[in-house]
């Protein structure tokens, strides 16, 4: 079945071979290699390429954007043929299907059968203050749909996002419920409102963790200065925990400091007799930091919210399971393939043309060396790129694909002839087209107005 295939399938590395050849990319291209490396000397590569970097950086040194540019997802050793999957990677993406007319936005796509892999999980989100004590809002729809998270609301620091589906509001099951009678179930209820709700992992491939915020007192280690400051501490959803002198820093001022918490060793601490004290040693380095509590609910909340972001959970985008089972197919086992057919690629290292059988399915172009080799050679996600008819040196028809953004790579194929290099851009452009980047499926979601309310 496909998932004793899944649990076979190697991972695949990338694919590294070509680039453009003016001055101006290749300046952007050493740039990127050299902020790739930078991570790479630092990091340890997981299945869905998650990184451990140096415990202690600042924000100057890395972001969130550089954490998901180089998210490479598929990795080995071996670096000279395999998947290139960077610009997939690098943002998050809807399956629109065959079916692309303006009267099927992505809103629309629910009404929809189509297989979606669910991840339940629990959310409990403390009541605040205001109207809108719990912060965010549910869309009229059957599932109920969660369409908006304010920022630093107590659903923000819970891991509620834009997307999820409502499961269950305080025990009652709500998937067949009008959203106006959720609503007021969670009203009536307590003062912690505790819902179950799902995500479909095809858009959230990792599951959400809860933010956290707060003051906390933090020993100060430093030869000059000892004893503990007051800071105000974020733990982010990414995993990360940054510190600011005061909480109106937050968003206007660089962080003091980042902590990746991933594989750190936290718990309460006894030896400085101080009470709510717990410590925090991250996987790499050695130091050890010390954070006071103001009581010992406030110190559970810490270390619960600390645990979650010690021990995430990975998980592959469903569409690397994909593109991962088909490789272990023969070229003409993998179904309803949208082009088939020879392509030679420029090897831009060696300025040569290495021939290819290749297969177009919803996106993903495979390489074999023959038709009837086993598995595929590797192969692109062409998510995002512009297919186009260009003439290279003595050939004058090439296709190009292009990039949306000068960090990723050009690549140019060639077919037997014009007419098949036509063929191939014909397909290659509806294919991609399948593909929806997920802010603009956000935005076209939230651009029709339909009745939601405010929670």
């Amino acid at each position: 079945d496909l998932k004793s295939e899944m649990n076979k399938t190697r991972k695949l590395p990338l694919k590294k071979d070509t680039r453009a050849s003016d001055s101006s990319q290749e300046d952007a291209i050493d740039q990127w290699a050299r902020r790739r490396k930078q991570f790479k000397d630092s990091k340890k590569c997981s299945s869905t390429g998650g990184s451990s970097i140096n415990s202690t950086i600042t924000e100057g040194s890395i972001n969130s954007e550089d954490a998901r540019s180089v998210d490479l997802g598929l990795y080995s050793e071996n670096e000279d043929r395999g998947f290139y999957t960077e610009n997939f990677h690098s943002a998050s993406w809807v399956f629109r299907g065959d079916d692309v007319s303006p009267d099927n936005s992505p809103r629309c796509l629910s009404k929809r059968p189509r297989p979606v892999a669910i991840r339940e999980r629990t959310v409990k989100i403390a009541k605040g203050t205001g109207s809108y004590p719990w912060g965010f809002r549910i869309q009229f729809s059957k599932p109920i749909l969660v369409t908006e998270v304010d920022t630093n609301s107590a659903a923000e620091e819970a891991g509620l996002q834009v997307g999820d589906i409502l499961i269950a509001v305080n025990g009652t099951d709500v998937t067949s419920m009008p959203h106006s009678e959720a609503a007021n179930l969670a009203r009536k209820g307590p003062d912690i409102l505790t819902m179950i709700v799902g995500s479909d992992i095809s858009r959230y491939p990792n599951t959400p963790r809860p933010t956290c915020r707060g003051y906390l007192h933090k020993r100060t280690q430093s030869a000059i200065l000892k004893g503990w400051r007051k800071r105000w501490f974020v733990l982010k959803h990414n995993g990360y925990l940054h510190y600011y002198k005061h909480k109106k820093d937050e968003g206007k001022c660089r962080p003091l400091e980042v902590t990746k918490l991933e594989g750190a060793e936290i718990g309460i601490d006894t030896s400085l007799g101080k009470p709510f004290v717990f410590k925090c040693i991250p996987h790499a380095g050695n130091r050890i930091f010390y954070f006071c509590a103001t009581s010992n609910q406030e110190m559970k909340r810490w270390l619960e919210a600390m645990d979650k972001a010690v021990h995430p959970i990975h998980q592959n985008h469903v569409w690397v399971d994909v593109t991962l089972h088909n490789t272990t197919l023969p070229p003409l086992a993998i179904k309803n393939p949208e082009c088939l057919g020879l392509l030679h690629q420029l090897d831009r290292s060696k300025d040569v043309w290495i021939q290819h059988y290749c297969i177009l399915k919803d996106g993903c172009l495979y390489f074999y060396a023959t038709l009837r080799s086993t598995p595929a050679q590797g192969g692109l996600y062409l998510q995002g790129y512009i297919v186009s008819e260009q003439s290279l040196g003595s050939k004058r028809s090439v296709i190009e694909l292009k990039p949306p953004s000068e960090e990723f790579k050009t690549f140019y194929l060639c077919a037997e002839n014009v007419n098949e290099n036509k063929r191939w851009i014909t397909a290659l452009k509806a294919s991609i087209n399948k593909w929806l980047p997920l802010h603009q499926a956000i935005q076209d979601f939230m651009n029709r107005p339909l009745e939601e309310t405010r929670m």
